[in-house]
């Protein structure tokens, strides 16, 4: 019963565009991430013997596992080594969606600021 409200939770909150994007976002790391857990397993590495493998640090290695990407650069290591690549592109929005992120944004942004 409680998955079933999350998930209408969920379902509701994707109907926001901005959230949506994020959504796609985070997904599409998870899937890096799962593909990073994956061999680690496979190949039964701890974090520190595949981050010596992969010639970066234990701690990269944690940050990526959870989900932080904050270096392309040291994230495409790690990718190589597994035999994976990173592909980023910049895809244009349509109207409508970039409309209704933009309001969102802007009346976030517009209500932050008030005092009470």
């Amino acid at each position: 019963m409680k998955i079933e409200k999350v998930e209408e939770h969920l379902k509701e909150k994707l109907k926001d565009p901005y959230f949506k994007e994020l959504y796609e976002l985070e997904e599409q790391k998870l899937t890096i991430v799962k593909q990073i857990i994956t061999y680690r397993i496979k190949h039964n590495l701890t974090q520190k013997q595949f981050a010596k493998k992969a010639k970066v640090t234990q701690q990269y290695i944690s940050k990526i596992e959870n989900g932080e990407f904050s270096n392309i650069v040291t994230l495409e290591k790690i990718l190589l080594f597994i035999g994976y690549t990173v592909k980023i592109k910049a895809v244009p929005l349509n109207r409508k969606v970039r409309k209704s992120i933009e309001d969102i944004v802007h009346s976030r942004h517009r209500s932050s600021f008030r005092f009470v």
